[in-house]
């Protein structure tokens, strides 16, 4: 069984396997998550790789079968640098679980989501390199960590689009600021698919293999998709599932935390917000009076495309209870939905509802 440290602030919502969300009152205190602080995700026992022997294997609809160790990796393609945040599938659950029980799944707050700089090779270098064959439309992940499901052990796998694999912000990462991957993090070797759901970088690489369908693996094909407010887990059609791609819109408040008691008058709130590929966020704005008015927030840190976003606001808050809403806006003018019971599925993802928290002001 792993364990993280005693000493560690991470916030753990499982011990076996290890599953640790970043508290949020350390988010806004470094755009870069400190490794010690970066969430975890594990579906399985996190494997002991040794990288002198290790071997990544490209395999499938190519014209040159690869197999490369990390030395290979390192010395025939250029390397790239990418600051990009990783998010949970899951992230705010526990939001969509005061709503209707999701049994058997992880109630994540806002926390299972971390920045880092990262560094590798393109994907699409490896791929080219192997040659693409024409057929080929789906790039599909295996890690060598395994889960048990109904018995069996799986190795976790993923896929995504050829053109996304081919993108210039894909990486094959062994690097996580400035230092080797922790084994937590898919020590030697991870995908890193920037813009996308976390699920979609998978650690701990050990193949890639084209193909002309998505992967069948049980995490890409019976995992990580949305169904209606009316989808029960016994009534699902797993084939007609939204399968999760793409990062939603999203803002979260970080402090205060929702049940806290402030003096009353200037309140500094801060915040992430953060969205996919589609365009990046434009603004974030706050109410207090349940949606009715909405003021600015000043977004205070932005820097890469593939990254959050850091916000905060000085709110002038009378003695009372306070509810703080927060939503955000990208540059194509949409924004959040209001409402999440819509939004509700009986797997809890996608979770990018107004977020908001409850304090006490005396």
């Amino acid at each position: 069984m792993q364990t993280v440290q005693p000493t560690s602030p991470l916030k753990v919502y499982q011990e076996d396997p290890l599953n640790a969300g970043t508290p949020l009152e350390y988010v806004p205190e470094a755009f870069l998550t400190p490794s010690d602080l970066f969430f975890i995700r594990g579906h399985g026992p996190i494997p002991q790789v040794e990288p002198a022997t290790y071997r990544l294997v490209v395999k499938g609809m190519v014209q040159h079968p690869l197999e490369l160790s990390m030395a290979d990796l390192l010395t025939r393609f250029p390397q790239h640098t990418l600051t990009a945040t990783l998010v949970c599938a899951g992230n705010r659950r526990d939001e969509l679980a005061a709503i209707h029980p999701l049994p058997g799944e992880i109630l994540w707050d806002a926390d299972p989501i971390s920045t880092a700089r990262w560094r590798g090779v393109r994907l699409g270098d490896v791929l080219q390199a192997a040659g693409i064959e024409k057929e080929a439309r789906y790039v599909a992940f295996r890690g060598l960590d395994q889960a048990r499901i109904a018995g069996e052990l799986v190795h976790f796998g993923s896929s995504i689009r050829l053109e996304k694999a081919l993108a210039p912000e894909v990486l094959l990462v062994y690097e996580m600021n400035d230092a080797p991957l922790p084994r937590e993090h898919g020590f030697p070797l991870r995908v890193l698919v920037p813009g996308y759901v976390g699920v979609r970088s998978v650690k701990w690489l050990q193949d890639i293999t084209l193909q002309s369908q998505p992967s069948t693996n049980y995490f890409q094909a019976r995992d990580y998709k949305t169904f209606p407010p009316t989808v029960t887990a016994e009534t699902a059609d797993w084939e007609r599932g939204k399968t999760l791609e793409e990062i939603a819109l999203n803002a979260v408040i970080c402090t205060p935390k929702s049940g806290e008691t402030r003096h009353a008058g200037p309140v500094l709130v801060q915040g992430y917000a953060l969205t996919g590929e589609e365009a990046p966020v434009e603004r974030v704005e706050l109410s207090t009076d349940q949606g009715v008015t909405w003021r600015p927030a000043t977004i205070r840190e932005k820097t890469d495309r593939w990254a959050w976003c850091f916000w905060e606001a000085i709110l002038d808050l009378p003695a009372g209870e306070c509810q703080i809403i927060v939503r955000a806006w990208d540059t194509t003018g949409k924004t959040q939905p209001k409402d999440m019971r819509p939004l509700w599925n009986f797997k809890g993802y996608a979770n990018n509802a107004w977020h908001q928290v409850q304090v006490s002001l005396v």
